[in-house]
């Protein structure tokens, strides 16, 4: 044959792929396997089947059949000493040796089902029993206790003949057992050990096939892939431009090709992507930019309100004052109308600029024990407190890093809401429990008040969300957004716990130390005059 003659052949196996060589190598193999696997599993299945007759048939059939020699035996000990002595408690052991020998006779029955001859054989032992039992035991169990038998005495010989045949029964019936129990022990023992030597083949087979695929797959995959993988760690480490070169089967081949174009893809990927990270980046500095701006309006806004705020309730006031009483009463009720707008304005006004405080003005981070501040807190409350015999109680509350007045105006806010929202007929309890919980602290105020319904549970935090009217409770809705504010400055969420059905439960986390970006803002400057500014 030529060189040109071989040059096509050549050509052919290069082009096979790494699939058609697994499909002829695994053809082969499953064939061989096919036969040994038969083979292997007709011998599973019948040593499984020797075992189970063994484990479940014949040991137990041969244990009850000696039970049931037990239960018979302890019978006869039980009428033999009844007949002589008349006492009795030698007829407890009979009448259990009954009931035993029903329950070991209907045991066997069910494991020598389809069995002729060890049917016949329990056939024997019933009769015999039966016989015994009727000519023999029945009788003496009948007479009266105090005195030996006279029937004993006269059935004695009749009493040993038949229970010499229930003996002999029992001892045919237990030896054909144990011959069988000992045939199929050898049966079990032969066929494991043909067994041994069919897997031993098998095994040796395996053992030369995984030599045969390892070689196969060092040559034809794990070489040409270690060599991909070497290329790609190359690239890993930032040379992106360096190439990759193919090798192996034809599938392989085009792996490395296809591995290439997407090298050269991610190459324009990451060139596409630093350029959007940078514009992003811009983005963010942007919109913290606009944000800061924006919390800037809201205290100056809501800061140059309050002197001519301040005006309207003073002249309102006045007029309540000095006109009250003098004009009709639709008068006065437009005065009473002006003078609360006003002061629900101006305590709206101070809610939100305390909110837009809030990691501004107050900020300054130190060592805070939260048992000393929430003492403050409640004292500070003492009068709403005792006005609605309120009882507060709490855990042990640990030392944080914290901004001391921030944490005041927290546990004032958790604090009063539960005392405010009460049930009209219940003295508030409420109890504040901290626990660690990995990095975090999480605390909890549990009260027995009025609760929030679970549909409300992300609306309550949501500044001047009010989930009642102002004459049934006041407030700004504000307190509940601030706690969520200063929550989150320090680190920690803050949330409603919706399984609590006895009141209100809120929990929140703090971190012991304030996060990073946790830094110190400037306050900002309102406008207007220099008075209105100290103001």
């Amino acid at each position: 044959m030529t060189g040109d003659e071989r040059q096509p052949r050549t050509r052919g196996l290069s082009a096979w792929t790494t699939r058609r060589w697994l499909r002829v190598g695994t053809a082969i193999s499953l064939a061989v396997l096919a036969l040994l696997g038969a083979t292997g599993a007709w011998i599973l299945v019948r040593t499984e089947t020797l075992s189970e007759e063994l484990v479940e048939v014949r040991s137990p059939a041969l244990t009850t059949a000696i039970r049931l020699e037990s239960a018979v035996l302890n019978q006869e000990t039980g009428i033999r000493g009844y007949g002589l002595t008349g006492s009795p408690d030698f007829l407890t052991p009979y009448r259990e040796g009954v009931v035993e020998q029903k329950a070991r006779d209907a045991q066997l029955s069910g494991l020598i089902r389809g069995e002729r001859s060890a049917l016949a054989d329990l056939t024997a032992v019933r009769k015999a029993v039966a016989t015994w039992q009727e000519r023999i035991a029945r009788p003496i169990a009948a007479a009266p206790p105090g005195a030996s038998s006279p029937l004993a005495v006269a059935r004695a010989e009749e009493g040993r003949k038949t229970f010499d045949a229930v003996r002999a029964a029992l001892n045919g019936q237990q030896e054909r057992l144990s011959a069988e129990r000992t045939g199929t022990k050898n049966d079990l023992m032969a066929m494991m050990e043909v067994r041994n030597w069919v897997f031993s083949a098998i095994g040796v087979f395996i053992v030369l096939l995984t030599v045969l695929i390892f070689e196969g797959l060092r040559r034809g995959i794990n070489e040409p892939l270690d060599r991909l993988g070497a290329d790609a760690r190359v690239i890993t480490g930032g040379d992106f431009e360096h190439p990759i070169t193919p090798s192996g089967p034809a599938d392989l081949r085009r792996l490395g090709e296809e591995v290439d174009s997407m090298r050269r893809r991610l190459v324009r990927e990451l060139a596409f992507t630093e350029d959007a990270r940078l514009r992003l980046d811009a983005q963010a500095a942007d919109l913290q930019r606009s944000n800061a701006e924006l919390e800037q309006f809201a205290y100056v806004a809501s800061h140059d309100l309050q002197e001519p705020l301040r005006k309207v309730s003073s002249f309102t006031q006045l007029l309540q004052r000095r006109y009250g009483g003098q004009l009709d009463s639709r008068a006065d009720q437009y005065i009473d109308f002006a003078v609360d707008g006003a002061n629900r304005m101006q305590t709206l006004i101070n809610d939100l600029l305390d909110f837009s405080r809030v990691g501004r003005l107050h900020n300054a981070h130190q060592e805070v024990d939260l048992e000393e501040v929430f003492e403050r807190t409640v004292s500070a409350l003492s009068v709403g407190i005792e006005e609605a015999g309120a009882t507060i109680t709490h855990d042990p509350l640990p030392s944080l890093v914290a901004d001391p007045t921030q944490m005041g105006m927290l546990w004032q806010n958790l604090i009063g809401n539960a005392v405010k929202f009460r049930r009209p007929d219940e003295a508030p309890r409420i109890h504040v429990t901290a626990d660690r919980e990995g990095e975090m602290w999480r605390f909890t105020v549990t009260d027995n008040g009025i609760g929030i319904a679970p549909e409300y549970a992300d609306k309550v935090f949501v500044i001047f969300q009010r989930l009642h009217t102002k004459d049934v409770y006041s407030g700004s809705g504000i307190g509940l957004a601030m706690c969520k504010k200063i929550v989150e400055f320090h680190g920690g969420a803050i949330a409603v716990d919706p399984d609590y059905r006895d009141g209100a439960r809120i929990t929140f986390t703090l971190a012991p130390e304030p996060p990073e970006n946790s830094v110190p803002a400037v306050a900002p400057q309102a406008a207007g005059s220099g008075a209105e500014r100290a103001e």
